[in-house]
């Protein structure tokens, strides 16, 4: 059965490629995005070596942000070669020729089976922009030349990503690549403009008759081919030999505007005015110089490790997409896709793998747009029974983490590499906090946070308020999956209570919350503002432009 269309914008938790076949109908979408993950400054020879070797393990260790040849790539593989398009089929077999089993060869046969799905689900005037480094991007240009046709490449966009740096005996790498291809010639094109340079405005606008207009240049209103019925005189001015550019009513228009230059002689011809602040700029070709990557003291950075600047995503979804059009990211982080695509009034499908990704992006919608999950958007994946949050912990405790500590809004402590080499990392008990602002002086205070899916007691609560003395926090909050005992809600009561000047009440110190509860609404009782990961800009909207569901 093929899936349904989606009917709002949609966060999805798990794996795109199971997604795309369940939820996403064929030629449902207009843009599609995607960053894959790939980090290039591992070593690039570790993608070539074989796993079958005794010391690939440790070499699999260190390469943790791609896929690895296993029983699911091979299986994947199968599939391609069997089920796929021939050209397909014919272009995997020859890669794992040329290439061998090994890491490469997973991370191109994993994205070739989502590629087929995502050049199924555009519409036949839809754009796809792959972002990828140099490290890939010339096998990743076989598989979409194969997938999508050569004649529907249309750039290698290149994008100055960082300044140049010293790098011994090779040139400073300093640009990842956008890979641009559309499902049809019948595609969705809006050109995108800049400034013109500052050298460019001096040597061509160099006219300025001082009335408030500004500057121009001067332009031919001669016809470039022979136009009979354009040849008349004009104001003692012979016609040129091919005609005006323009008919006699438009010359009357453009000179009684003030448009037109008059030489002092009739030897030479009349000139447009052309001004520079009517100009759309300069139209952009494919080596963006002009967007800066995301340093530790941009506005924008939400502290996400592969996070790409929003001017990025707007000039792609501007250029590639209308208003109303549906804009899909199947890898989709800390959401910036989706923001670009918000702010711009289009609709959104976002696909991540992790609950970190998604916590993220439901905190970045509430503080950029006031978007409620939910209410405003659908977040399919996550748990919604407690029985969904034991299979969720049985399955990946850290994933269970990151869902439990969103629930709270909580910034998580650690991160993905620590969940992938399976440790607690340097929390020291902590596994997230919460910043809020309760002091004159705009101090911030903060929560922290434990989140426990198994066996709870009373230690535990007691080592929490260890915790909070040593860290001096203001509130302390355990999630827990399994119901409190009386010893824990007792030791709980025992911490005190947090009083707070500013709203005259006091809160308690040590709060023991269950997923039950969280999943019926309940919240931390705590001053209400707070501040999780770097909060993102607000983005306010006309009403005209907001984003309107199918």
């Amino acid at each position: 059965m093929s899936p349904q269309p989606i009917t709002r914008n949609t966060l999805f938790y798990g794996d795109n490629l199971d997604i795309l076949r369940e939820y996403v109908s064929s030629e449902s979408v207009d843009l599609v995005y995607l960053d894959p993950p790939f980090n290039s400054s591992r070593s690039y020879n570790v993608l070539f070596k074989d796993e079958s070797g005794a010391d690939s393990e440790a070499q699999i260790t260190a390469f943790e942000d791609t896929w690895h040849w296993g029983p699911t790539a091979e299986e994947t593989y199968q599939a391609l070669v069997l089920d796929a398009p021939a050209a397909v089929s014919t272009a995997m077999a020859a890669l794992r020729q040329i290439i061998g089993a090994n890491q490469m060869m997973a991370y191109l046969v994993m994205m070739t089976a989502r590629l087929v799905e995502l050049h199924r689900v555009l519409k036949p005037t839809g754009s796809l922009y792959l972002h990828c480094d140099p490290t890939a991007s010339h096998y990743l240009k076989v598989i979409l030349d194969t997938i999508f046709g050569v004649e529907q490449f249309r750039n290698e966009i290149v994008w100055k990503r960082t300044t140049t740096h010293s790098d011994a005996k090779r040139w400073s790498p300093v640009n990842d690549t956008i890979l641009y291809y559309t499902k049809t010639a019948n595609f969705i094109w809006h050109p995108q403009f800049t400034d013109y340079d500052s050298e460019y405005v001096t040597d061509k606008y160099r006219y300025d008759d001082g009335d408030g207009r500004g500057p121009y240049q001067l332009d031919n209103i001669t016809s470039p081919n022979p136009r009979p019925n354009m040849m008349y005189e004009w104001k003692g001015f012979p016609s040129p030999q091919n005609g005006w550019r323009y008919s006699k009513e438009t010359m009357t228009r453009l000179d009684t505007e003030g448009r037109i230059w008059y030489p002092s002689t009739t030897d030479k011809r009349p000139r447009l005015k052309r001004y520079l602040n009517e100009m759309p700029g300069r139209i952009l070709d494919n080596v963006w110089l002009d967007i800066f990557p995301i340093n530790s003291q941009a506005a924008e950075r939400l502290g996400y490790p592969t996070q790409k600047p929003v001017a990025l995503l707007e000039r792609i979804v501007a250029a590639s997409s209308n208003p109303g059009d549906v804009v899909l990211d199947p890898f989709c982080g800390c959401g910036t896709a989706i923001a670009a695509a918000q702010k711009l009034g289009r609709r959104w499908i976002g696909i991540d793998i992790t609950h970190l990704s998604i916590s993220l992006q439901k905190y970045r919608l509430k503080d950029s747009f006031d978007l409620v999950a939910g209410q405003d958007y659908a977040v399919i994946g996550e748990p919604t029974s407690v029985d969904g949050a034991r299979q969720l912990a049985a399955d990946n405790r850290f994933q269970f983490q990151w869902w439990a500590l969103s629930l709270v809004q909580a910034k998580p402590l650690g991160g993905e590499k620590d969940s992938k080499r399976g440790k607690k990392g340097a929390d020291r008990g902590v596994d997230g906090l919460i910043t809020f602002l309760d002091d004159p002086s705009g101090q911030p205070k903060r929560i922290v946070v434990q989140v426990k899916s198994g066996k709870v007691g009373s230690g535990l609560i007691r080592d929490l308020v260890g915790t909070l003395d040593r860290e001096k926090a203001a509130i302390g909050v355990f999630i827990t999956l399994e119901e409190p005992t009386r010893d824990m809600i007792a030791e709980a009561a025992s911490a005190g209570f947090y009083h707070s000047d500013h709203w005259g009440r006091d809160y308690p110190r040590l709060q023991i919350v269950t997923i039950d509860a969280l999943l019926k609404g309940h919240t931390v009782e705590m001053p209400p503002q707070r501040a999780t990961f770097k909060t993102a800009p607000r983005d306010d909207q006309p009403e005209s432009e907001q984003p309107r569901l199918l």
